[in-house]
């Protein structure tokens, strides 16, 4: 009986941390956080995180990053967001697609 619930305690550990895990914002692909543009999580593949949660880091160093040069003006890393025809804000990402901000 006594093993059976330590399995059952370790499964249930083992579950929340995976939880846990995937719940941080740019996790996955996007590579985690490379820095924040006001309360956006920018991602470390340059697109802006879909999380709802707010980012507060307290690091001024990944606050304000280097900018890239480009000639779009809604670059993801320059912080600059573009207005689609129907109201969405976008920005693009290092690889050219779109990444839209959270209403």
């Amino acid at each position: 009986m006594k093993t059976v619930g330590l399995l059952l305690a370790l499964a249930f550990v083992a579950v929340h941390q995976s939880a846990v895990a995937a719940n941080t914002p740019c996790s996955g692909k996007k590579g985690g956080i490379s820095h924040c543009a006001g309360a956006d999580f920018i991602c470390n593949d340059g697109s802006v995180s879909g999380s709802k949660k707010v980012c507060s880091m307290s690091n001024q160093q990944r606050l304000m990053p280097l900018a890239k040069d480009d000639d779009d003006g809604c670059s993801c890393r320059s912080h600059r967001y573009c207005t689609g025809p129907r109201g969405g804000q976008f920005c693009y990402t290092d690889s050219g697609s779109k990444s839209y901000r959270r209403r």
